[in-house]
């Protein structure tokens, strides 16, 4: 059977379909104003390719930026809150911090766009208490049935329900959720408890307030995509990738849309892990470049890193749910050249898409972009960009570089086109250090994975400017995010909150525990059952969450085989000491051990993508993959005759030195002078510097 992957980036939309015949790669434009008529018809064009019937289709899994982009163009639903009498603005108030300590500009997101605007936050009395959840005062159902009221006379029918201390006990919450449901029945209504199980009020009200801000949108589209996809007649299962690597059904990610809010950038760092693995360097860094945005991420040892919840911010605003340890800026083939009211130069954030798209497309978009640069220094050709299927016009590319750049700066228009790729270079680089160098991690010991569409044109220089060992180009570079898509897992995840002192528990307290822990357990069967995984192949993780008492925030600690006791709590007490130690330099060894939260993780291994590998050199030319020789301009500013390669013509072990470009059908890779690139075993590359 077959399986597909298909990742939705902000300019075009990746696919790749493994079937019994091999390996195929697809990439169609992004249909930005409804998305799911591009995927449908990059399933039905890829399946075209391989010569099946798309209902041969066994599964799809989806990468999506549906949620994020909602989160970044603020369009989200109107949403209504109900939350306990005195703590209405909570959302407004949050933690009292300034985004930049020093700075009298600046934007505080959660107040001058919030998730719920004030009027529509309504507080009721209710209030339970910590440490027990006991019901100090019971819930006022009237003022929630007025509450409601109101809501319908608004024409609001997402709304969150948030209350006070409901991790402890979320009673409150499950009934004013089921009189929500009376008296505005369809309504999407999320309750804090349900999505975030954990103490900090505010964080928790973010989350569940976002949760509701995107969810009827993503909703739809995951729904409506489903159902085109059927009347195109494709009835497999679709799943869909979570921020945290794992993939999960439609409907579970409907009711949960936070959980997918970096969906798409997850996809490329798995496709990017196991590229590295393949080539055999578990070090990686991985840079993702689209056409709007590039995805960072650093991968020591092969693992993926998961953010600290402290970390875990879409858009500025803090989102309680597991997610892979990237960094986003806007900086892409799409990103925008331009010149500010204080005549400096600048590239990005802002991106032409793909529509209209850069000067070169001829859609009508007259401002110069990254992809157009590339064009006028002669390292993308107009005829070639993917495999010929999109013709460009080098024309329409010089003219924007030069008259929206070259002339009003007094530059070559070569210059100018030299001076847009070194400035998107260079906040690329910055950001590869913000998560590398800034963390402890030295980016000599690693080597740079540029993929995506615009990435191995970039890579080189990327790997110079952080001083990475070499740089490793994927398979399928403009792919990697949708091939990632087919690497992963179906997994699913609960939280309890369990505050207790590890160190003097008692046996009523590690009772009360492995209860929390029998429930969630019970909890990630029946999501893992409902997808119809046996229970012999579903494997489940605890985890437990903890931090010295009085610290802010908490590191994840190893739970021991079996039932806690109080012989084996220590496994708990002992990780999280090394978890500090390696996080922060130190640990208090004979300090007291909180914990705060219990997490369990279950997931379920499903069929890898298995990626052939390719013919051995047989000691032949590399003549047999040229193509052309065409002038090209490197980053020196020498423009020397450059000979084009059809990277798919390479053998393993073959090497092209440089200067040199590898073409195929979904990306482009720059070899400069002084450089030489190996093909790999699996058609992979390595880029070194020549000896």
């Amino acid at each position: 059977m077959a399986r597909i992957g298909v990742d939705v980036g902000g300019t075009n939309t990746d696919l790749v379909l493994e079937c019994p015949k091999g390996v195929f790669y697809h990439k169609v434009p992004t249909t930005l104003k409804n998305q799911s008529i591009g995927v449908v018809q990059g399933v039905q064009g890829i399946c075209t390719m391989a010569g099946i019937d798309p209902s041969e289709v066994e599964t799809i899994v989806h990468g999506t930026t549906t949620a994020t982009n909602i989160t970044i163009e603020h369009n989200g639903a109107e949403c209504g809150m109900i939350t306990t009498h005195g703590f209405r603005d909570i959302l407004h108030i949050g933690r009292h911090k300034r985004p930049y300590n020093f700075s009298l500009h600046f934007d505080v997101p959660w107040q001058s766009q919030p998730l719920v605007k004030r009027r529509n936050r309504i507080a009721v009395r209710e209030r339970i208490l910590p440490p027990t959840g006991e019901i100090a005062e019971p819930l006022d159902e009237q003022a929630v049935r007025d509450a409601c009221a109101l809501f319908r006379k608004r024409g609001i029918s997402s709304v969150v329900v948030g209350f006070m201390f409901s991790f402890l006990n979320d009673a409150h919450e499950a009934r004013a959720k089921e009189i929500v449901l009376e008296e505005i029945p369809g309504a999407y209504v999320t309750m804090s408890s349900e999505l975030a199980r954990v103490m900090r009020e505010y964080e928790r009200f973010s989350t569940a307030a976002m949760n509701c801000y995107v969810g009827p949108k993503t909703a739809y589209y995951l729904r409506d995509l489903d159902a085109r996809l059927r009347e195109a007649g494709v009835t497999s299962k679709l799943r869909i990738m979570q921020s945290n690597g794992g993939v999960s059904t439609v409907e579970s990610c409907a009711r949960r849309p936070i959980r997918i809010l970096m969906s798409g950038p997850a996809g490329g760092v798995i496709g990017g892990a196991s590229e590295g693995e393949m080539a055999g360097t578990p070090n990686i860094i991985t840079v993702d470049i689209g056409g709007t945005s590039a995805d960072i991420s650093t991968i020591p040892g092969g693992k993926l890193k998961i953010m600290n919840q402290r970390d875990t911010y879409v858009s500025g605003y803090p989102v309680l749910t597991p997610m892979i340890d990237l960094v986003t800026i806007g900086a892409g083939g799409g990103s925008v050249a331009f010149i500010d009211e204080a005549g400096a130069f600048n590239v990005g954030p802002r991106s032409a898409g793909s529509e209209p798209g850069p000067a070169c497309y001829g859609r009508g978009g007259e401002e110069p972009t990254v992809t157009d640069a590339q064009i006028v220094l002669g390292r993308l050709d107009p005829d070639m960009a993917l495999g010929g299927d999109l013709r460009l016009d080098a024309e329409l590319s010089r003219k924007a570089v030069e008259e929206k750049i070259a002339k009003p700066l007094g530059m070559s228009v070569k210059d100018a086109a030299l001076g847009i790729i070194k400035i998107i270079n260079n906040n690329m680089a910055l950001a590869i250090r913000s998560n590398s160098v800034a963390r402890g991690i030295d980016p000599r010991e690693f080597s740079i994975m540029p993929f995506g569409g615009a990435g191995p044109l970039h890579g080189v220089a990327l790997a110079e400017a952080v001083s990475a060992r070499d740089v490793i180009v994927p398979v399928a570079p403009g792919i990697t995010a949708a091939v990632g898509l087919l690497k992963t897992d179906l997994q699913y995840e609960h939280t309890e909150a369990g505050i207790l002192i590890l160190n003097t528990a008692t046996d009523a307290d590690i009772a009360r525990i492995n209860g929390h822990i029998e429930k969630l357990c019970n909890a990630v069967h029946e999501e893992l059952d409902a997808d119809g995984i046996a229970r012999d192949a579903q494997d489940l993780k605890i985890i437990a969450e903890c931090r010295y008492q009085g610290q802010g925030f908490e590191l994840r600690a190893d739970f021991p085989d079996g039932p806690l006791t109080q012989e084996n709590k220590r496994v708990i007490i002992d990780s999280f000491h090394d978890a500090h130690e390696q996080d922060y330099g130190y640990a208090y060894r004979s300090a007291e051990v909180e914990l705060i939260t219990l997490r369990v993780i279950g997931s379920a291994s499903v069929r890898r993508i298995e990626i052939p590998k390719v013919q051995p050199t047989d000691g032949s030319s590399i003549d047999r993959a040229l193509m052309f020789v065409r002038p090209t301009t490197f980053d020196c500013g020498r423009t020397l005759e450059t000979p084009r390669y059809d990277r798919t013509k390479l053998y393993a072990g073959d090497r092209v030195p440089g200067p040199a470009i590898l073409i195929q059908h979904n990306s482009t890779t720059l070899v400069p002078p002084g450089y030489v690139a190996e093909t790999l075993d699996f058609g992979n590359t390595r880029i070194s510097k020549g000896a």
